[in-house]
Order: C-alpha cells, then sequence, then structure tokens
C-alpha cells in the first residue's frame, strides 16, 4: 500500500491542503479540479459568503446536484465555521420551506437553469412567508439576461454564484476542527426530519479511517454514485478527497454513464446502493469491472435485490455490505471482502475506527446481551458521531445512554471475532410469540416462491396478538397463490412466524432520500388493516 497524505488539520480546509496540489482531486462533465483550485475557489466563495455578511455558525443552505459548486460552498462555509445545509435534491417545496424556515439558514445556494430538476419551478411554489430567516439567494449558472429580470425573489436579493467564486478570497480561517459543519436530514418518514449536526473534526477523522480500513491512497479513483447532499455520498466524497486521489462525478447519476467511466478511467474504489449496482450489472461493460474496483460497497435499500452478492460474485466483483447512519456517518463499518457471500451480503461488519466499539442491549429488560443475541445497538464512537440534533436538545439527550453511547434504533448482533450484523429498524421489528423477529427473515422465505419477486412484512395486532402479514410484488406473468405461500413458510418458519395473510401490491409506497429510497411501513401497516377489517 502506497504510504498516505501527510496527516492533515482536524479541518476540512486541512484536507485538501494535505494532498498534492496538482493532482486531480474532481472530474466532472463541467472539468476537473485539482487540489490546490478546489481549495482556492472555496476560499474564494468564503469571502463572498463573508461579505454577504456569513460568519461562524451561520446556515448556508445547499440545494445542488453533485458538482464543483456544491464542494466549493461546503469547504468555504468550513472556512468561515458556517454550517452547511445539506438539503436532498428531490424535495419539493413543502419539504424545502420547512428546513429553510428550522434551520435558520440565511443563504440558499441553487441552480435554476439545471435540465433535470426543475430548482426554479420548485422554489417557486414555496410559502415565501415559510422562508424563515432566509437573506440572500446564490444562483449557480444564471446568465445575464436572468439576473436582469430577477434581480429579488420573494423580496430578496439574488447573487450568482459566478460574482462569489470570482471575488477575493477570505484572508482569515475562521473555522476550527470543533466548529459545526454540516446539517443532514434524517428520513423522517412519520415525522419531521431532525437535523443531524456534525463537526469538522469528526468528518475529517472518519474519512481518514475509511482511508485506512478501505486501503485507498493517492492512485485510487474513486465513482461517487450517491448525491453528496446525503450522508452517504458526502462521506463517500470526503474519503476520496483524504486519499489525495481523484474523484469523478456527475450531476445526475446514469448507469451507462458510470459504466463507462468504471472502465475508461480505471476506478479502485465505489460505494453505492444495491439498486445502482443492480443497474451496473445488467451492461455490457460489467465484465470489465472487476479489472480494476478493488471495494464495493454497498447499502441494502430494496428487497428485490436481495441476490445482489451472488450476481456481481459472477462478473468478478466481491462487493461487501456497509452499515452508518447520518448520525455515525456512512462507511461506519464493512465487511471483510475475503469472507464468504453470505456473509458479504449483511449490513454490518468491522468498525473502520480502532476505538470505536458496539454492544447490544435488551429493549426490554435494559440488560446488556451477550455475542450472537438480538437486540437493540449502541455505538460508542467518538470519531465519527454527530455533536446532536441541531435545535433539539432533548432529541440529543434520548439518543444516548447515561455512559455517553448512541442508541442506534437497530436490531443486531454482535459475533465472537469482533464482527457485528445489522438485521432491521427496531421499529420495524416485530415481537411475535415472545420472540424478537427480523420482518427481513420472513421476507427471504416468501420470497422463495416462484411467483414472488419482492416481499415486505410489517406486524398488526389482531386481538391481543401481533401477527405477520406480507405484502408481495408478482414476479411478471405470475399471480401469487396466498394459501400456497403460507403453506411454504409453514414448512419452513416457526408458527409465529408465519403471515396471517399474504396481501398482493403493484408497488410498496416509499419516501425518497438522499441516501436511498426508504419503504413506509407505516403506510403498509394501514393497507394490512384496511384488508383485514374488510375480511
Amino acid at each position: 500500500m502506497d504510504a498516505l497524505p501527510s496527516e492533515p488539520p482536524a479541518t476540512l480546509p486541512g484536507l485538501l491542503a494535505a494532498a498534492a496540489p496538482d493532482a486531480v482531486a474532481i472530474a466532472a462533465p463541467e472539468g476537473e479540479l485539482t487540489y490546490a483550485a478546489l481549495d482556492a475557489v472555496s476560499a474564494r466563495v468564503a469571502g463572498g459568503l463573508r461579505r454577504l455578511g456569513i460568519g461562524p455558525g451561520d446556515r448556508v443552505a445547499i440545494w445542488l446536484p453533485n458538482s464543483h459548486a456544491w464542494l466549493a460552498c461546503f469547504f468555504a462555509s468550513a472556512r468561515l465555521g458556517a454550517i452547511a445545509v445539506a438539503v436532498n435534491t428531490r424535495f419539493r417545496s413543502s419539504e424545502l420551506a420547512d428546513i429553510l424556515s428550522r434551520s435558520g439558514a440565511r443563504i440558499l445556494v441553487f441552480w435554476p437553469a439545471f435540465k433535470q430538476i426543475d430548482f426554479a419551478g420548485i422554489l417557486a411554489d414555496c410559502d415565501g412567508a415559510a422562508l424563515g430567516a432566509l437573506e440572500t439567494f446564490v444562483a449557480c449558472g444564471q446568465s445575464a439576461a436572468e439576473r436582469t429580470a430577477s434581480p429579488t425573489l420573494f423580496g430578496r436579493p439574488v447573487v450568482t454564484y459566478e460574482t462569489l467564486a470570482d471575488g477575493p478570497p477570505l484572508p482569515d480561517m475562521l473555522g476550527s476542527g470543533d466548529s459545526g459543519c454540516a446539517i443532514f436530514t434524517t428520513s423522517g418518514t412519520s415525522n419531521r426530519p431532525k437535523f443531524v449536526l456534525h463537526a469538522q473534526r469528526t468528518l475529517v477523522t472518519h474519512a481518514r479511517n475509511v482511508v485506512r480500513a478501505w486501503r485507498m491512497n493517492a492512485a485510487s479513483v474513486s465513482l461517487l454514485v450517491p448525491p453528496m447532499c446525503g450522508v452517504f455520498g458526502l462521506c463517500a466524497t470526503l474519503a476520496a478527497l483524504a486519499s489525495g486521489g481523484r474523484l469523478l462525478i456527475s450531476p445526475v447519476w446514469q448507469a451507462e454513464d458510470d459504466a463507462d467511466a468504471i472502465v475508461r478511467h480505471g476506478v479502485t474504489h465505489m460505494h453505492a446502493s444495491d439498486t445502482a449496482i443492480a443497474a451496473l450489472l445488467k451492461l455490457p461493460q460489467a465484465s470489465s469491472f472487476a479489472r480494476t474496483l478493488r471495494c464495493v460497497g454497498y447499502a441494502s435499500f430494496s428487497p428485490g435485490e436481495a441476490d445482489i452478492v451472488e450476481r456481481a460474485e459472477s462478473v468478478g466483483l466481491r462487493l461487501i455490505g456497509l452499515y452508518g447512519s447520518s448520525e455515525l456517518q456512512a462507511l461506519l463499518a464493512g465487511q471483510d471482502p475475503q469472507a464468504p457471500a453470505a456473509e458479504r451480503g449483511q449490513g454490518g461488519g468491522r468498525m473502520v475506527s480502532d476505538v470505536a466499539r458496539v454492544r447490544v442491549r435488551d429493549p426490554a429488560s435494559g440488560v446488556l446481551l451477550a455475542h450472537d443475541q438480538t437486540g437493540e445497538m449502541e455505538f460508542y464512537a467518538p470519531e465519527s458521531v454527530m455533536r446532536g440534533y441541531f435545535g433539539n436538545p432533548d432529541a440529543t439527550t434520548a439518543a444516548f445512554t447515561a455512559d455517553g453511547w448512541f442508541r442506534s434504533g437497530d436490531l443486531g448482533m454482535t459475533c465472537a471475532d469482533g464482527r457485528f450484523v445489522y438485521l432491521a429498524r427496531m421499529g420495524d421489528v416485530l415481537r411475535l410469540g415472545g420472540y424478537l423477529v427480523s420482518p427481513a427473515e420472513i421476507e427471504a422465505v416468501v420470497q422463495e416462491c416462484a411467483a414472488v419477486a419482492e416481499c415486505q412484512v410489517i406486524g398488526v395486532t389482531i386481538g391481543t396478538e401481533l401477527k405477520p402479514v406480507a405484502f408481495v410484488i408478482a414476479r411478471d406473468g405470475s399471480l401469487p397463490d396466498e394459501a400456497e405461500i403460507k403453506r411454504h413458510a409453514a414448512r419452513r418458519l416457526a408458527r409465529h412466524k408465519v403471515p396471517v395473510r399474504v396481501l398482493p401490491i403493484e408497488a410498496f409506497p416509499v419516501t425518497a432520500s438522499a441516501n436511498g429510497t426508504k419503504i413506509q411501513k407505516a403506510r403498509l401497516r394501514e393497507l394490512a388493516l384496511a384488508a383485514i377489517a374488510g375480511t
């Protein structure tokens, strides 16, 4: 393994300064940026933001696709000691206005003329009164004619990103390692999303831990698949930059374009969702991926991709299951690339930090559990954990144990060899027949039936007991037989795990997040109750 770049200061600008200045940091359709050029443009953007009144602790909302401007605004905010609010590009007017209002963002950076997403139209649909502390809009790529026609928006001035990027740089570094620098929003499937606040020191330290764990160096070529506005994408971005290597980005993900990029640029590292990897594996170039790809981490979001590890293996790719969260950062852990496929397909693995620890607690008794027993996972991760939920001290206090471990809300177990295994969200776990049961166990058995393409299992209370109900998406041309599926499950599972109903559905209701698409279990529960009430 080649030597890592020299250890940088615990600041985000220091991370850039540690790499070879003339090395290419970012390659994008809009062009390449060296580490020195990215550092310089972020300093100029910081100077422009400072002239707009932004200083330490202020919030700057970044609502952009993956681009030079996203990174420049992010690192500029860090120089100022300001906090970048990463706004999901999938959000629409109600969600956007809520985040701007509750975060107290003073500036919104957006791309009004971007063709693939109607940023301008979505913004125009916002309630101007709900934009809170917002003072200025920064528009990327805005033409002179547009600037003349729209000098204000909702009564607030509009300035151009180009004006900031072409001005004098910020003369002084106002941020420090302890400065809050990034806010991510949680998925918010049932409540308003919480704002997860991270500091510069933990983002930088975690990025370097990922570099060591995945054997990255200045010769590494990383391909960014998820958006930077989510913790998955940003952690992958910062790790690539911490390695001193090259990161390939594009504003809109296209499987065909990324497949070509993997082959043409010799990509060595990539982290993506199972659905994105499945799309790549369908392309003719897939047979060439294994020539250079050394590390391919994946996050499981789709129940229909349960065999993704085996499919990747057929073209020589060894996928590794990952674990992370907004609060602990993405890429917190990963499975051993040399492990058997069944093990590599599990979420979890070994921590990238040498000081991080995980333990498991029984949610009913509060007792800490031994290896191979399932309960809620708690993490001690001082090198990556959030500072807290911004503006919500009560939620922050509730998220930690008295001795400082983060309550993940995830069901899992530890292993005697030092690994851990993620099973499900605690809110999705079913207590059936007195036992904690992961829905995934039942879903895997139901999906063994030839007529079933995908399955989701939720619990509903019938009488005084919780019972499992399965929703299934039919395989093309098939007609799922409820009685046969239940008989199959009864042959393969304990009685208390057998679904009491198997209900067909055309598509699962979902909530889009920056890290992936999450299935709305609460909505499925409502549909199940309605179906049972109608029988």
